[in-house]
């Protein structure tokens, strides 16, 4: 039996309001804020308007169905714009993001984005990026209490661990960091593979491959780390889930 008050004929839906949001902006609304605000929305008003001119049926088939062949798993950083620099428009990449890129097996968000990419969607590849500058993987290598996140950095400072030889003989903190950054995307790949429902898909017969790829702000260009895995005979077998 459910909780009181939400088990039989009358229960119902909890509030989301306890006082119903104003139609107009409220006090806290400064005058820059309306503006930056009121600049989105007619921006995207003029981005619609120019779809649609350049191709009047657009947005029908926008509607109508997704088929992107990528999955990308990038970080956050509003820098990264994953469409806009490997030249993808709407309906061509399925995106997830968080902080520094992690793929942890027990984020549900991020596994369900996994699953209805691979299951539902069919994508071919799945692409983990990081990048350089990474404020999360710098975060990670500080040893100043962070509060909640410091619980998600947990999951960077694991590879730190694992790499703690390597990255140590690096004397430059950034280098350092940027090479903790390609570290971390090698090990988000592997978490991926390792997952369930990748596994589930090579088992079938499903084409998924996955790649690490990262990102330099300062030139706006990718590199492809050289990180590749589309069968589990690449993984440990300790990872494999069927033979």
């Amino acid at each position: 039996m459910g909780p009181r008050g939400y088990h039989g004929p009358r229960a119902r839906a909890p509030a989301l309001w306890t006082v119903r949001p104003p139609a107009a902006r409220p006090p806290c609304y400064t005058t820059a804020v309306s503006r930056l605000l009121d600049d989105c929305l007619a921006a995207n008003r003029r981005w619609a308007a120019q779809a649609v001119a350049d191709d009047p049926d657009y947005f029908k088939r926008l509607e109508a169905v997704q088929r992107p062949d990528l999955l990308w798993i990038g970080c956050a950083d509003s820098r990264l714009p994953p469409n806009e620099i490997i030249g993808r428009v709407p309906g061509e990449v399925f995106v997830h993001r968080n902080v520094a890129n992690v793929v942890e097996h027990t984020d549900v968000n991020c596994l369900s984005v996994l699953q209805y990419a691979i299951d539902v969607l069919q994508v071919k590849h799945v692409i983990v990026c990081g990048h350089y500058g990474c404020g999360g993987v710098r975060a990670a290598l500080s040893p100043q209490p962070l509060g909640l996140i410091d619980n998600w950095l947990r999951h960077i400072r694991d590879v730190h661990l694992w790499h703690r030889e390597e990255l140590s003989a690096i004397a430059d903190l950034a280098a350092r960091a940027d090479r903790l950054a390609e570290l971390n995307v090698e090990a988000q790949v592997a978490n991926v593979c390792h997952t369930t429902i990748v596994q589930d898909a090579w088992r079938r017969g499903q084409s998924v491959t996955v790649h690490g790829w990262i990102y330099k702000l300062s030139d706006g260009l990718l590199r492809d780390l050289g990180v590749v895995v589309s069968t589990p005979e690449q993984i440990p077998p300790e990872y494999r889930l069927f033979t």
